[in-house]
C-alpha cells in the first residue's frame, strides 16, 4: 500500500508570536518558573517494565518525577519527566483530564515524558505493548502503585504552580558519545540488538537552563538520545539507569534539579548494554561521559533572558496502519478507518515554541533518529529539539530503509513502510509555516 500522510492541524491551539512585541504583548508579566523533584519510588516489590516479566527485588537508585512550570504571563506550561520506562497514551489522556478537571490545565500546556530507564515499575494499564508482546502482561497491574504515582504528580504540578517565581532563560548545544546505534548487521543482512558503530546516530544535547531573577540556577532541561538499558533483564532492582544516575551527579553538581529529557533513541543504546547489573555495565561511568558533557554545554550558556513568549501549539499526523494488527479497545482516539477500509494511525504531534529561536516538538514513539536529525536540519530555528516519550507509547516508527533489515523494532511497530516520510514532512511543513507565521490567541491560552 502506498504510504500517504493526513495533516489535522488544531487551529485552536496554533498560538504563535512574532518576534516583535505587539501591543498585546507589551504589558506582558515577566516570564517565571519553578521546578518540583517527587520520589515515587515503590516500598514494595513491583513489576518492571522494559524486558520479560520480573519483579523487583530492591532499590539501586530512587527514582522520580521532576517537573519544571513556565509562565509568560499569559500561558503556563507544564513539563513532567518521571524515572519509568513507557506508560500507555490512554493513561496520559485519563491523567491529563484529572489535572484539567482539578487544576484547570489545558492537556495542551501539559507534556507528560519518561526516561525510559528499564529497570523502573509499570504504571497503568498495558497499551501496544500488549499487543506485541503479550506474553509479558499475564500478570495484573498494581493499580495501588499507579494511583500513587498518578496523585504525586498531581501534588507536584500544584505545588510547582504554587512556587513560580521571577525567571530567566537560556539556551545551548552539548555533545556526548554515550550512545551508539543497536541495529547490527550481519553477513545476512540481517538485524538483531547490538552495536554497529557505522550506523545513525545523534550526539547532541540540546540543553535550557533556568535561573531565578538574581541569575542563581533553578533547574537544567537536557534532551539527549540513549536507552535507558545499560542494566538488562538479569538486574532486579529498581533504577532510573543511564538517565537517572546522569541526572542525579548533575545535580549533585549544580544543586539544582535536572530533566532528562530523551530523544530519538529508537536505534540508539547506551555504549554498555544490557549488563546484569549496575557494576558489570559500568553504570558510574555515564556520569562522565555524559553527565560532564551536560555540565560542559551549561557552562557554555552566557546569556539569558527574561522576556519569553511560550507558543503551544498541536497537529496530528494519519499515517497506514500495519494490515493485520489488532487495536487496544480503549485507542479508539489513535485509529480512524476511511470509507474504503483503510486504518490509519492518529498520531498526536505536540510543539512549543519559545521566543523566535527554540522549537520543541514531541511525540508518543520510539523514533529512530534519522528522523529527527533531518527534522532539525531542515527545520528554520536554529535550537530544534525532540521529546520523545511524550504522552503515551504508539510503539517504534523507524525509517523506510530498515526494514529491510528485519529484526526487532519492526515487529513493534504499528506503522507501514513510509510513515517516516509521512510524520517529516507534516513537521517540517508545520516549522517552516504555521510555527513561524501564527499570531498567539492571548485570550484562548489566557491561564485560569
Amino acid at each position: 500500500m502506498k504510504s500517504f500522510a493526513i495533516i489535522i492541524v488544531l487551529f485552536g491551539q496554533l498560538f504563535f508570536a512574532p518576534q516583535a512585541k505587539t501591543a498585546s504583548t507589551a504589558g506582558m508579566k515577566k516570564f517565571r518558573a519553578s521546578v518540583v523533584k517527587v520520589d515515587i519510588t515503590p516500598a514494595n516489590s513491583q513489576y518492571l517494565l522494559g524486558y520479560n516479566a520480573r519483579k523487583s527485588t530492591g532499590v539501586h537508585g530512587n527514582i522520580y518525577h521532576r517537573i519544571v512550570a513556565l509562565d509568560d504571563g499569559i500561558t503556563q506550561f507544564f513539563l513532567i519527566s518521571t524515572d519509568i520506562c513507557i506508560f500507555s497514551p490512554t493513561e496520559y489522556d485519563r491523567v491529563a483530564a484529572q489535572i484539567q478537571s482539578q487544576l484547570g490545565i489545558n492537556p495542551m500546556n501539559l507534556w507528560w515524558t519518561v526516561t525510559h530507564t528499564h529497570s523502573a515499575p509499570e504504571v497503568g494499564l498495558s497499551g501496544l505493548d500488549k499487543i506485541f508482546m503479550g506474553e509479558r502482561y499475564q500478570h495484573e497491574v498494581d493499580a495501588e502503585y499507579t494511583t500513587f504515582v498518578e496523585q504525586k504528580l498531581i501534588e507536584g504540578i500544584r505545588e510547582a504552580r504554587l512556587k513560580l517565581s521571577p525567571a530567566r532563560l537560556g539556551v545551548g548545544w552539548g555533545f556526548s558519545q554515550a550512545n551508539i546505534n543497536r541495529r547490527a548487521k550481519d553477513i545476512d543482512g540481517k538485524a538483531s540488538l547490538g552495536m554497529d558503530p557505522d550506523g545513525p546516530v545523534d550526539r547532541r544535547i540540546g540543553l535550557l537552563r533556568i535561573e531565578g531573577e538574581d541569575g542563581m540556577p533553578m533547574a537544567l532541561i537536557a534532551n539527549y538520545a540513549i536507552h535507558g538499558t545499560v542494566m538488562g533483564p538479569g538486574n532486579l532492582k529498581i533504577s532510573g539507569d543511564a538517565p537517572g544516575i546522569v541526572s542525579e551527579y548533575v545535580e549533585r553538581k549544580t544543586g539544582v534539579p535536572l530533566l532528562f529529557i530523551n530523544g530519538a533513541a529508537g536505534n540508539l543504546a547506551p555504549i554498555y548494554s544490557v549488563y546484569p547489573s549496575a557494576e558489570a555495565g559500568h553504570l558510574g561511568q555515564f556520569r562522565v561521559l555524559l553527565g560532564d558533557k551536560i555540565l560542559e554545554a551549561n557552562r557554555k550558556i552566557s546569556t539569558t533572558i527574561n522576556e519569553v513568549i511560550l507558543c503551544p501549539g498541536s497537529l496530528t499526523v494519519e499515517t497506514p496502519r500495519k494490515d493485520g494488527l489488532s487495536w487496544p479497545s480503549d485507542f479508539g482516539n489513535y485509529n480512524r478507518q476511511t470509507n474504503t477500509g483503510v486504518n490509519l494511525v492518529q498520531l498526536p504531534i505536540r510543539f512549543l515554541k519559545i521566543n523566535e529561536d527554540i522549537a520543541i516538538w514531541s511525540a508518543p514513539l520510539e523514533l529512530f533518529c534519522e528522523i529527527s536529525n533531518e527534522i532539525r536540519d531542515r527545520s528554520p530555528f536554529p535550537y530544534t529539539f525532540y521529546f520523545g516519550y511524550t504522552n503515551g507509547w504508539l510503539g517504534y516508527l523507524l525509517t523506510e530503509d530498515e526494514y529491510r533489515y528485519e529484526g526487532y523494532e519492526p515487529t513493534v511497530s504499528p506503522f507501514t513502510p513510509g510513515a517516516d516520510r509521512d510524520l517529516t514532512e507534516a513537521v517540517i511543513t508545520y516549522l517552516q509555516g504555521e510555527m513561524r507565521s501564527h499570531i498567539p490567541d492571548y485570550k484562548s491560552t489566557r491561564k485560569p
